[in-house]
């Protein structure tokens, strides 16, 4: 229970922002620290760095398929850095793939809303923000446990 009320509150934070995003930032960048990070509205068909523009099908099924995976291995208990990790995973993977479907034109082709743009990365979102986090809490994790 404690990996899927993590990745709810990831996906409604998710959701909330990039909605926000979609009404204050699609107009025009907003620089927050000037050079360094703005928020800005940008719709990415693809993956992270922009790789795989014409993978939006393929991404989503990878997204079922990884959250499938992780609430099967959830069902035992498991360390509670994993839990909280997986639960970084699932909401992060969920807030992707809620932008996939419900922003379709065709079969699970939607584009993700990303929002944040740090000058050394390309643009994202708080979906990719937790993945990003769980991987930092798994190696963690991982290394606490060797």
């Amino acid at each position: 229970m404690t990996a899927v009320a993590i990745a709810a509150g990831v996906v409604v934070a998710d959701l909330l922002t990039k909605r926000y995003a979609a009404i204050h930032f699609a107009g025009g960048d907003v620089e927050v620290i000037p050079g360094i990070l703005s928020f800005t509205y940008v719709e990415n068909p693809g993956a992270a760095f922009s790789s795989f523009q014409a993978g939006g099908p393929f991404l989503a099924l990878a997204a079922v398929a990884v959250l499938a995976y992780l609430l099967f291995i959830l069902r035992h208990d498991r360390p509670v850095l994993e839990v909280v990790g997986f639960g970084f995973v699932m909401g992060g993977a969920a807030g992707n793939l809620a932008d996939r479907i419900f922003r379709a034109e065709s079969f699970l082709d939607g584009k993700v809303i990303d929002w944040i743009d740090l000058w050394i990365i390309p643009t994202f979102n708080l979906a990719d923000t937790a993945i990003t986090v769980a991987v930092v809490i798994l190696v963690i994790d991982a290394w606490r446990r060797r």
